[in-house]
C-alpha cells in the first residue's frame, strides 16, 4: 500500500510537470509566432525589392519552419509521457481506494461504453442505439482478420476504419476491442493523440485550408474565419449543422507557390482571398 501510494503522488507529480512544460511551450510559442509572422514579411517585401534577398527569405522560412516541427515533435513526445504517467496515476489510485476486482471479460455492446455519446442529439437526429443498429461492422470484422489482433495493429485498423466510415464510430472501435488484445484506453489514447483521426462524423463535403509557414503569413487564419462565417460553422465545431461541409485545418498541402490555398473534395484552389475561398466552394455544387 505504501507503495502505491508513493508511486501515486510520482505519477502526479510527472503529470503536473507535463502539463506546466506544454503551458510554457504554448505561451512561448504564441509570443514567438508574431514575432517570426513579422520577420517573414519583412524578408517578402525586401525580396520584391531586391531578389537579393531570396537567399535570406528562404532561410528565414527554413528557420521558423524547423523550430515549429521541432516543438510539435517534443510536445509530441511530452504528451506521450503525460498520457503514460496518468494512467499510472488512474491505476495506481484506483487500487488505493477500492480493492482489484477479478478480470471479467467484456461485455456485449451497449451505449454505456465509456467513449460513446449518449446524449440526445438535435431533432431529428438518431439515438446512439439506432446509429449502431445501422453501422454495418462486418467491415471491421474483415479488418481485423486481415491485419491482426495484437496491440500493434492499433494505428493500421484505425486508420481502415477511417478510410471506411470517414470517422472513427464508436460501435466500430467497441468492436475492435471485442476482437483483439487492444483495450479501450489503448484505443480512446491513440486515436484522441494522432490529429489524422476523427470521432465525430465528417459532412458530404471535406475543406482543408493549409495552415503551413507561407500560408500562414498569406492569410490563412482570415480565410479560415471567414469560411466559418460563411459555411455558419459554430463555434468550437468543425462541421455545420446540415453536415454538408467540414473544415479542417491542415498543416502543408504541398501547393506553397499557391499559397494561401484550400483543397475541397481533392480539387485544389490558390492565390486565395477571403472572398475568393467562398467562390472555391462551388466546385462543391
Amino acid at each position: 500500500m505504501k507503495g502505491a501510494r508513493t508511486g501515486c503522488m510520482i505519477a502526479g507529480a510527472l503529470v503536473a510537470l507535463c502539463v506546466a512544460v506544454l503551458l510554457v511551450d504554448y505561451v512561448v510559442a504564441a509570443r514567438r509566432a508574431p514575432l517570426d509572422d513579422r520577420l517573414i514579411r519583412n524578408l517578402q517585401r525586401q525580396t520584391q525589392d531586391d531578389a537579393r534577398s531570396a537567399l535570406t527569405l528562404a532561410a528565414g522560412q527554413k528557420r521558423v519552419t524547423a523550430a515549429r516541427l521541432a516543438r510539435k515533435q517534443r510536445d509530441g513526445a511530452v504528451a506521450w509521457v503525460l498520457i503514460a504517467a496518468a494512467g499510472a496515476f488512474l491505476a495506481l489510485a484506483g487500487g488505493l481506494v477500492a480493492p482489484k476486482r477479478p478480470s471479467a471479460p467484456l461485455p456485449a455492446p451497449t451505449p454505456s461504453r465509456s467513449w460513446l455519446r449518449t446524449e440526445p442529439g438535435p431533432a431529428g437526429s438518431p439515438s446512439a442505439s439506432g446509429i449502431a443498429a445501422a453501422l454495418d461492422l462486418s467491415f471491421v470484422d474483415k479488418l481485423v482478420s486481415e491485419i491482426g489482433r495484437g496491440k500493434e495493429a492499433a494505428i493500421p485498423l484505425l486508420q481502415g476504419i477511417q478510410t471506411h466510415y470517414r470517422y472513427l464510430p464508436d460501435e466500430a472501435l467497441r468492436r475492435v476491442c471485442e476482437l483483439t488484445e487492444i483495450t479501450p484506453a489503448e484505443i480512446a489514447g491513440t486515436s484522441s493523440f494522432y490529429g489524422q483521426f476523427r470521432r465525430s462524423p465528417v459532412g458530404e463535403h471535406l475543406v482543408r485550408v493549409c495552415h503551413g509557414t507561407a500560408c500562414h503569413v498569406s492569410g490563412a487564419r482570415q480565410i479560415t474565419e471567414e469560411l466559418r462565417r460563411y459555411l455558419a460553422i459554430p463555434e468550437g465545431q468543425d462541421t455545420d449543422a446540415a453536415r454538408r461541409f467540414t473544415l479542417d485545418e491542415v498543416a502543408c498541402l504541398g501547393c506553397c507557390s499557391l499559397a494561401p490555398v484550400l483543397m475541397v473534395d481533392g480539387h485544389t484552389a490558390g492565390k486565395l482571398t477571403p472572398a475568393t475561398a467562398c467562390d472555391a466552394l462551388k466546385v462543391t455544387a
